[in-house]
C-alpha cells in the first residue's frame, strides 16, 4: 500500500508555471506507475500524464503535451507535474495516482492523493 500527498497548487495567471509535487509513503514507490489526473469544477476526474517505474517512459494527454512534463525521483519517493503556459481551462483539482501499470483511466488506479487546487487566471 502507499500513500500520497500532492503539493505546490495555487492560483497563478495565464501564461505562468506551477510545478506541483506528490510525495509518497513506503519503500515499494519504485514498483508503481504514477499518474496525474485533474478535476475541473462539474467535470469528470481526466488523465492529464503517466510515467512508469523507472521514469524512462511517459505519456500526456493531447491537451496538456508540450506544456506538461511528468518526472519522478525515486530515492526521494516523489513524482512532479511541471506545468508550463498555463491556460484558464487548466484549472482543476490535481491528484497524483499510483498503479502497477501505465494506464490512463481513472479506474486503473488504485492508490489516490488528496488534490491540490489549481487555479489560473485570465
Amino acid at each position: 500500500q502507499v500513500q500520497l500527498v500532492e503539493s505546490g497548487g495555487g492560483l497563478v495567471q495565464a501564461g505562468d508555471s506551477l510545478r506541483l509535487s506528490c510525495a509518497a509513503s513506503g519503500r515499494t514507490f519504485s514498483t508503481y506507475a504514477m499518474g496525474w489526473f485533474r478535476q475541473a469544477p462539474g467535470k469528470e476526474r481526466e488523465f492529464v500524464a503517466v510515467i512508469s517505474r523507472s521514469g524512462q517512459s511517459t505519456y500526456y494527454a493531447n491537451s496538456v503535451k508540450g506544456r506538461f512534463t511528468i518526472s519522478r525521483d525515486n530515492a526521494k519517493n516523489t513524482v512532479y507535474l511541471q506545468m508550463n503556459s498555463l491556460k484558464p481551462e487548466d484549472t482543476a483539482v490535481y491528484y497524483c495516482a499510483a498503479d502497477q501499470g501505465m494506464g490512463v483511466g481513472v479506474d486503473h488506479y488504485d492508490y489516490w492523493g488528496q488534490g491540490t487546487p489549481v487555479t489560473v487566471s485570465s
